[in-house]
């Protein structure tokens, strides 16, 4: 039995103390050039399971989605929670040009070498991109030449179905919003109350939510047959006022015509017409809350806390009030698990989150880099990177990100071009920016 407990303590100390045994794939460097999608079909990538198995992960630590993507558990963090982490990098740019000056490239290009050339855990960890910027001028996130995260297609375009689960999430919050105000409107405060608490086998009981917004509201009772009418009125109406809505319905495609459009128009829904419009999918808050997690309990929390509205004496209306935050973590369950990918050479790869720079804080998940901080070990390195310039994402990820994580960064590598420069430099008409050129 002795041998045993010292056999399984010495695994332990294995699986938390080593240097991968890595297969890297091999480049194959051609001139001129190919084009990026090219290279990225021209090399065969590793099935996701046996990279996982390379890199420490237990076969029940992950989710695989066919070949070359899988999610992975977060319970790998309870498992690993006595390992050193790694050393942490952080990648950010120069102002860039609307053509991308190269972070992404580098942040691969880096891990890559570390690992495939220099044999050092390392691991990168990247935005999940927006199908937006993807079939515009900016095109893919997958970095560029033989510095790639792959199968392009599969991380440029679905991946594992976050940013669709983000849209669900976003869009049932949204119509739970004008179905509340129509409910309100065309019933009496008792109709509401008997809808909002039903009787179920001759019993009425107010849910978990219920209880947390009487608590809110500042009534002591849990019996629901207790309640004054002013508390039945009080209780049942959000009163939310239709031109203080600031939570819009989101869809992830550059579609033009749906930034300004009127909805309610249909004879059923009783005049509670309104104008409103479309963000693009990782716009949405639900994003911006995804990235900054470190577990499903915490998600909980940050999405009930969203303001979606006010209500006529300009009080906050949450998604909380609205009693759906159940609704919405159950949406993202599977979305919060940061997404394994590998690079050209074979190197791990998380892809997870994608907020906006210019409107949340344009950084990868927090929970993907303690996960990967964790299975680098002491001596590893992981590469996060900072999206749009340094003077928005980088100091966001200092500011917001790794305040929420507690994370410190032991390094900045930033991106400069000759492009950029010229551009921002008050050049020649400023410089015009061509594709593959300085």
């Amino acid at each position: 039995l002795k041998n045993m407990v010292s056999s399984g303590r010495r695994w332990l100390r294995e699986q938390q103390h080593r240097r991968w045994q890595l297969h890297c794939l091999k480049l194959q460097p051609l001139s001129p050039v190919p084009s990026d999608i090219e290279i990225s079909r021209g090399q065969t990538p590793k099935a996701v399971a046996v990279l996982a198995k390379e890199i420490g992960l237990l076969a029940d630590e992950i989710e695989t989605y066919g070949k070359s993507k899988a999610k992975v558990r977060l319970s790998l963090l309870e498992r690993l929670k006595d390992q050193a982490d790694g050393k942490y990098v952080i990648v950010a740019g120069i102002t860039p040009t609307p053509l991308g000056e190269g972070k992404s490239t580098v942040t691969i290009g880096l891990v890559q070498a570390l690992t495939a050339h220099m044999n050092v855990n390392s691991f990168a960890c990247l935005r999940q991109p927006s199908q937006g910027p993807t079939f515009g001028v900016k095109g893919g996130a997958a970095g560029g030449g033989y510095a790639q995260v792959i199968p392009m297609e599969e991380f440029n375009l679905h991946l594992t179905g976050d940013i669709h689960a983000i849209t669900a999430a976003n869009n049932l919050l949204a119509a739970a919003i004008d179905t509340r105000i129509l409910h309100e409107n065309t019933q009496t405060d008792k109709a509401l109350y008997n809808r909002l608490v039903p009787l179920v086998n001759g019993v009425r009981e107010f849910s978990e939510i219920q209880l947390a917004r009487l608590k809110k509201l500042g009534i002591n009772k849990t019996d629901p047959s207790a309640l004054t009418e002013e508390e039945v009125s009080k209780f049942a109406r959000l009163n939310i006022d239709p031109s203080t809505i600031t939570w819009q319905r989101v869809v992830d495609t550059n579609d033009r015509f749906l930034r300004k459009i009127t909805i309610g128009q249909a004879s059923t829904e009783k005049g509670c017409s309104r104008q409103a419009q479309f963000d693009i999918a990782v716009a949405s808050e639900i994003m911006a809350v995804l990235a900054l997690t470190d577990s499903l309990a915490d998600m909980k929390e940050r999405l009930g806390r969203m303001v979606v509205a006010s209500d006529k004496n300009g009080q906050p209306v949450t998604a909380e009030d609205l009693g759906v935050t159940g609704a919405l973590t159950v949406l993202m369950k599977d979305a919060i698990k940061p997404n394994l990918m590998q690079t050209l050479e074979g190197t791990p790869v998380f892809v997870h989150a994608g907020p906006f720079a210019n409107i949340a804080h344009g950084n990868s998940s927090v929970l993907a880099d303690k996960i990967a901080l964790k299975l680098v070990g002491e001596e590893g390195f992981v590469v996060t990177e900072a999206g749009f310039g340094a003077d928005i994402g980088m100091e966001k990820f200092f500011n917001i990100k790794c305040r929420a994580s507690g994370l410190v960064p032991n390094a900045v590598v930033l991106v400069a071009t000759v492009r950029a420069l010229k551009m921002h430099g008050g050049g020649p008409l400023s410089a015009t920016v061509t594709n593959g050129l300085p």
